[in-house]
């Protein structure tokens, strides 16, 4: 890279004299050159990659691993390290229908004649995903499978608690049988990175489904990605509904459907409460407490009150849980899934409940109603 030096001269002149000076740069030749030797590890299940890549592969049987440069982020420091955006594709055999694919932050440092990889994630956009993020615990059983940035014995508990959210799923949607993947990373900052969202987003949410890569179109990988730093506080029976409402998502394929908030979420937690029989103080507590502090609400929950960062996330929750319950009550399970099921196909809601004979008018003066009557 030429620069200009500026010289004095000894009567004063300034004269500008050009000459060469050796500054570090990415070399995305040497990148690419570096990733694939990384894939050809990674399908090998080479120990010893960066993020035990090649371990958890192997773990996990990752299929359709690939790996493009795509470009610099930021500049190259004084010892020639950078970070470059790199393409990532993966699939997890028998599970998923196609492959995922995500930009990730991957950095780079000289090594020898070339440069190596030295770690995902950090500077620039992108996503991390577990099996570059560390070692992993895994377990699998009847169609699900669990990755645990942890120990293998919670990796089994993830698998119980999921094969019994299917049959928790079952009971309402019978034809459904999976399979299902449940990833669950080391903290809220983790599971922020590896979906790829700004730090601090899902920090109050206690599980999410979400496409795995970048996109979210027809047969891309949909995987349910737990919050250990809230389920940790959870007794088991409420970890268990956390879980059965994620996989009424995945069995909805909600992430796909443009639907209704208060609608999505609330069928969602009515299919996990179903067959629960805690009382209304329990199940609605937060609700309750709202209402009593600021009043009933006057329309249902709107998608910001959903908003994964909006103030009283929880009793917003349980709001959308308390209007399907209603909509069961006056309809009817089935009329409950029917109504459901057709919005999900492109229905409005309103004109889908007016159909059912339940307009959206009636059904909020009932659930307005029973709050009041539960707030007292």
């Amino acid at each position: 890279m030429a620069v200009l030096a500026v010289v004095l001269t000894r009567d004063d002149r300034r004269e500008v004299e050009p000459r060469q000076v050796d500054v570090p740069r990415a070399s995305p030749a040497a990148a690419s050159t570096a990733l694939a030797d990384f894939v050809a590890g990674v399908r090998a299940g080479d120990e010893g990659l960066p993020g035990d890549a090649g371990s958890n592969a192997r773990a996990l049987g990752l299929s359709s691993v690939t790996a493009r440069y795509v470009d610099q982020v930021g500049t190259v420091g004084e010892d020639g390290s950078w970070s470059g955006v790199v393409e990532v594709s993966w699939q997890v055999d028998g599970f998923d229908a196609q492959p995922a694919r995500a930009e990730v932050a991957v950095s780079f440092a000289p090594e020898g004649d070339g440069v190596a990889i030295t770690g995902f994630g950090g500077e620039g956009a992108g996503r991390v995903p577990l099996w570059l993020g560390g070692a992993l615990a895994v377990a699998r059983a009847d169609g699900v499978l669990a990755m645990v940035h942890g120990d293998q014995r919670e990796a089994r508990a993830v698998v119980e608690r999921a094969r019994r959210g299917i049959g928790v799923v079952r009971q309402v949607l019978r034809d459904w049988t999976g399979p299902v993947v449940v990833e669950v990373p080391a903290s809220a900052a983790d599971l922020d990175a590896a979906l790829g969202v700004e730090p601090g987003t899902y920090a109050g949410v206690a599980a999410v489904t979400a496409a795995v890569g970048g996109s979210a179109g027809r047969g891309a990988p949909v995987h349910v990605f737990v919050n250990p730093d809230v389920t940790e506080g959870l007794r088991r029976a409420g970890a268990q509904v956390v879980m059965s409402h994620e996989l009424a998502h995945v069995a909805t394929d909600a992430v796909r459907t443009p639907i209704e908030p208060w609608l999505l979420e609330g069928f969602a937690d009515w299919v996990a409460l179903r067959d629960t029989r805690l009382p209304d103080r329990t199940t609605l507590g937060r609700a309750i407490a709202a209402a009593r502090r600021d009043g009933v609400p006057g329309a249902l929950p709107t998608a910001a009150d959903l908003d994964p960062r909006g103030a009283d996330l929880q009793a917003r929750y349980e709001e959308a849980w308390l209007a399907c319950r209603i909509i069961a009550e006056r309809l009817g399970e089935q009329g409950l899934v029917e109504v459901y099921e057709r919005v999900a196909r492109g229905g409005r809601v309103g004109r889908e409940l007016a159909r059912a004979g339940l307009p959206v008018a009636g059904l909020t003066r009932a659930w307005r109603q029973r709050l009041a009557d539960l707030a007292g």
